[in-house]
């Protein structure tokens, strides 16, 4: 699941170097369904050799993990609200950012390193708020495929990083994120972890300013761990000596598991921080009641970070000015996003890429409070790596809670477009094409869904532009919630677009 054999992807000398080529060459190292499946029953053999062979897939493309420290990094983990966390600290830290050319300058360019992505793989690597270029993309891309091909791997040390071996997909970005944030001069990075934290592609910083962990809940268990105190072991790996450590409240045998962590890894401090009050009387730049938890962390990262480089902030009795505009002004795209249709002024788009338990029933309950009385409801729903029952049973107990019912049930994979394409940013080998073709997993969720609200019509499609063109056909005025997967996100937003 880490490493991609040369067979699967071109050589250095076949590869053109545009944009696109760089895309394609990525997409090569995608492992596939059976391959995930097979790296999930061997997690644990394997869990001891990920951090020694990303350190050594480091220094094959010229750096050590001292290099990133002049990233100055804030590392964030958890199972929902990680990305919004980095989106609210990136927006607040913007205010302090300098111009590069005013001497003693301590904040100049902010790299934020995230996935996955909705609509381009370049919004993983962002710079002062904006993806890299494609042509910045397809440089940096390249450099770190020449170095990987030039260099070699000591065959008894890492026997899987032999000749013509590249790393994985993930993999393969963060090292691009190393090599793109370097050469940008970027003096402030966010990376937010992949999966868990101990083992992660993103855990090899040596002096992060400060890390931080969101809510908790029980995913990814195949890797993980079954329990929510396994889960926060994990989690809680990316604490550092030095470093000022946080989390949200957890439940209590979680935060026993974290305060545990942070004293083995000799943190600087572990603070268990609060939702603020005076978050209440700021209007969010990300919609959600529940995002005011990770407002608040996003708020005591970037305290200890800015004091951390030498920003006097004062008391914080109440929030700097520069904290309540970063706060107001964050944007994440396909998270509790409200949009109007182009071609239909009485259909509104409710969007969230909620796609766990604990998230879903959040963004149903933030879906459940905008939706009209007055308007029919519609859902747009696909999962199709995760346990869809439970998904669906948390989405209609919030629903039901709030006295709502959904007149139309849609269910789709997230193939792009009607001629079975998919955008080439959005193509997948993650789940075997045989289960989408057959529709299966959307099968499952329209009888699930039946037994769960007999009421609603339910809809069944192969892709998400017939989709979208379906809902466009029914009686309005529509509310209609997208959820249940970030990949389904990203293809309706190329689609509502209008992007071929």
């Amino acid at each position: 699941m880490n490493t991609h054999k040369s067979g699967g992807h071109p050589s250095s000398s076949m590869i053109k170097r545009t944009y696109k080529d760089a895309i394609n060459a990525l997409n090569s190292l995608q492992s596939n369904a059976a391959t995930i499946e097979a790296a999930r029953r061997a997690a644990g053999a394997k869990n001891s050799r990920l951090i020694p062979e990303m350190l050594e897939w480091t220094r094959r493309i010229g750096y050590k993990p001292q290099d990133l420290d002049r990233l100055n990094v804030i590392h964030v983990t958890g199972t929902k609200g990680k990305g919004s966390t980095c989106a609210f600290a990136t927006s607040i830290l913007l205010q302090y950012r300098s111009p590069v050319q005013v001497p003693g300058a301590k904040i100049t360019k902010i790299g934020l390193y995230t996935s996955p992505h909705l609509k381009s793989v370049r919004e993983r690597l962002m710079i002062n708020g904006k993806p890299i270029s494609e042509a910045l993309f397809a440089k940096y891309f390249f450099d770190v495929w020449d170095r990987l091909s030039a260099s070699e791997s000591d065959p008894e040390q890492f026997p899987e990083m032999g000749p013509g071996v590249k790393p994985a997909y993930f993999r393969f970005l963060t090292l691009l994120s190393f090599h793109a944030f370097l050469s940008e001069k970027v003096d402030t990075a966010l990376y937010e972890v992949g999966v868990g934290g101990e083992y992660d592609s993103t855990n090899i910083f040596v002096h992060p300013t400060a890390c931080g962990i969101t809510s908790l809940g029980l995913d990814h268990t195949a890797v993980l761990g079954d329990t929510l105190e396994k889960i926060a072991w994990n989690k809680a790996g990316i604490f550092k000596q030095g470093a000022a450590c946080f989390t949200v409240e957890q439940p209590e045998p979680a935060l026993r598991v974290i305060r545990e962590r942070a004293d083995e890894k000799k943190a600087a401090s572990l603070e268990v921080v609060h939702t603020r009050p005076d978050l209440a009387e700021i209007r969010l730049g990300i919609n959600g009641d529940f995002q005011r938890q990770n407002a608040s962390l996003a708020v005591s990262l970037c305290r200890a970070h800015l004091e951390r480089l030498g920003f006097e902030l004062g008391d914080f009795e109440v929030l700097p000015e520069e904290f309540v505009t970063g706060l107001e002004q964050a944007s994440w795209p396909g998270r509790c996003q409200i949009l109007r249709d182009s071609k239909r002024d009485d259909i509104t788009w409710y969007v969230d890429g909620a796609h766990t338990a604990e998230s879903i029933a959040s963004g149903t309950a933030w879906f459940a409070q905008c939706a009209r009385d007055s308007h029919r409801k519609v859902l747009l729903f696909n999962q199709q790596t995760r346990n869809v029952e439970s998904l669906l049973r948390k989405l209609h107990e919030q629903m039901d809670a709030a006295g709502k019912r959904f007149d139309n049930a849609i269910f789709c994979t997230n193939v792009t477009y009607a001629d079975g394409r998919y955008s080439d940013d959005l193509v997948s080998m993650n789940v075997a094409q045989d289960k989408v073709d057959s529709m299966r997993v959307q099968k499952q969720m329209a009888s699930i869904w039946d037994g769960l609200s007999k009421d609603s019509r339910k809809h069944l499609f192969h892709d998400i532009e017939t989709s979208l063109n379906f809902i466009r056909t029914l009686e309005g005025p529509l509310d209609v919630f997208v959820c249940g997967s970030l990949h389904l996100v990203g293809g309706f937003l190329l689609v509502l677009e209008g992007r071929t």
